[in-house]
């Protein structure tokens, strides 16, 4: 084996090492570090308790998004621990000289996609957050990944953080998508294939024409699920798409540091001949629009499938949750909810797609569909394109950004034992609020969801 070839995910780890141990620990230096309201106020009590300072606030990004309302975010925050986290957030950081996105801000939103769509993030990084959707990031082609607390305080105190390097994956797509097939599908697709721990111990390259062709915003969907199979992180080589992508952002380098970055972006791609430690190929012909009928994202079929038989007592159990049966067609499933929104799907692109579906139709007057934008910068854009009167015409309700119906926060929660179909990328038992049943779809087919009161099968777009 030529050790001199070189993966991307190699190339990008190696330049971040600070010092290893031989067969053992790295320590890893962090470029950017992202915090948030819910993971942060006990690693500041720990920098506080052990009498040490952050070491460099200016590599860290603060944004309030988990815990803040949708309705009326100008009015103080009704629930007292949201409350509580997001003021306890805003002190820390005056406290810190840590720059905050909070409430209020022109560039408040959900942790991961202000940070891509503000030129924060950036090819080569490398990048972690207190949250496991922190993988979204290495759509860039940086090393991107979420820690636990007790390691939001070891960067806080040194910008770096001791770890073994994981193996590596790589997956190849190739071949012409069908139609109607958003990237939320294919990497459905894939999870469904591979299982919610088919990735487990690797950090793993998407590769191939699907992804070569995909836009930055459906590229961030791919490696924003990578967590959902079991991965450390997922990666795509940066290209012309991702540099065109991050040119001129708020925060992107500009004049000859551009310049310079370009040169070295251009080098992070995988070399010919690199050895991965497991390599996985699907064709794009096989891969249709996509759901999810259980409790996992790995319980996944397309919307032509019927609900297939369980195979062990935890797919029985989770048939049982969601209260559907063996053999029962998809399009028999009625929504009472839609929910576009998350880490996952809250970009400008989800939303164009979907008002592109929803354009002159009504929603069902059964289901009740919020339209939950992932930042401020995406509010402005949907009202500055018009989006807003096409999902206000259809009956949607627009919120304000934050993390909202993904995770049950305040008041965006789903009734016991009703169905939502669900932009987000976790279906678990509860998730969406206690009893209630999530079904994760493309905002496409959420979209058409919205307007038929169930999941069907596309004909046409027509």
């Amino acid at each position: 084996m030529d050790n001199s070839k070189k993966t991307l995910f190699d190339k990008v780890w190696d330049a971040h090492v600070v010092e290893a141990i031989p067969d053992g620990p790295q320590i890893i230096y962090i470029d950017k570090h992202l915090i948030h309201e819910v993971t942060s106020p006990q690693a500041f009590a720990e920098l506080e308790a052990r009498n040490l300072e952050v070491f460099r606030p200016k590599q860290i990004v603060a944004t309030a998004d988990h815990n803040v309302p949708t309705l009326n975010q100008e009015e103080p925050i009704r629930d007292e621990l949201s409350r509580n986290q997001v003021e306890q957030l805003t002190e820390n950081c005056k406290k810190n000289n840590i720059e905050l996105f909070g409430l209020g801000h022109q560039y408040q939103g959900i942790v991961h996609i202000i940070a891509p769509e503000l030129g924060i993030t950036q090819p080569g990084m490398s990048i972690v957050c207190g949250d496991s959707h922190t993988s979204t990031h290495g759509a860039f082609g940086a090393i991107a990944f979420g820690i636990g607390t007790s390691q939001v305080a070891q960067v806080f105190a040194s910008q770096c953080l001791l770890l073994n390097k994981p193996e590596s994956m790589r997956i190849t797509v190739n071949g012409k998508l069908n139609d109607n097939v958003q990237p939320k599908d294919v990497i459905l697709y894939i999870i469904s294939k591979i299982g919610t721990d088919g990735g487990t111990g690797y950090f793993c390259e998407y590769a191939g024409n699907v992804f070569e062709e995909m836009s930055m915003e459906g590229r961030m969907t791919i490696c924003n699920m990578s967590i959902e199979m079991g991965a450390r992180g997922g990666m795509i080589a940066p290209d012309q798409t991702t540099f065109d992508y991050v040119k001129g952002k708020t925060f992107a380098p500009e004049g000859e540091e551009w310049a310079d970055k370009l040169a070295y972006w251009e080098t992070l791609k995988t070399d010919e001949g690199a050895v991965f430690d497991k390599e996985l190929i699907f064709n794009a012909s096989d891969i249709f629009p996509m759901i999810t009928y259980g409790t996992n994202p790995g319980m996944g079929i397309s919307v032509n499938e019927a609900i297939p038989v369980p195979q062990n007592e935890s797919e029985e159990k989770a048939l049982k949750y969601m209260g559907l049966k063996a053999g029962q067609e998809v399009s028999g499933i009625k929504v009472q909810h839609v929910f576009i929104g998350s880490c996952t799907n809250a970009r400008i692109e989800d939303f164009r797609s979907a008002a592109q579906y929803i354009k002159g139709k009504n929603k069902s007057e059964n289901v009740k569909a919020l339209i939950v934008p992932g930042s401020q910068q995406v509010v402005k854009q949907i009202y500055e394109e018009g989006l807003d009167k096409i999902f206000s015409d259809a009956g949607f309700q627009i919120r304000q950004p934050g993390c909202s119906a993904c995770l049950a926060m305040n008041d965006d929660k789903i009734p016991e034992g009703e169905y939502c179909v669900s932009t987000s990328n976790r279906n678990f038992e509860g998730r969406q609020g206690q009893g209630a049943r999530t079904i994760l779809a493309s905002p496409l087919t959420a979209a058409k969801a919205a307007i038929e009161g169930r999941i069907s099968a596309f004909e046409s777009l027509n």
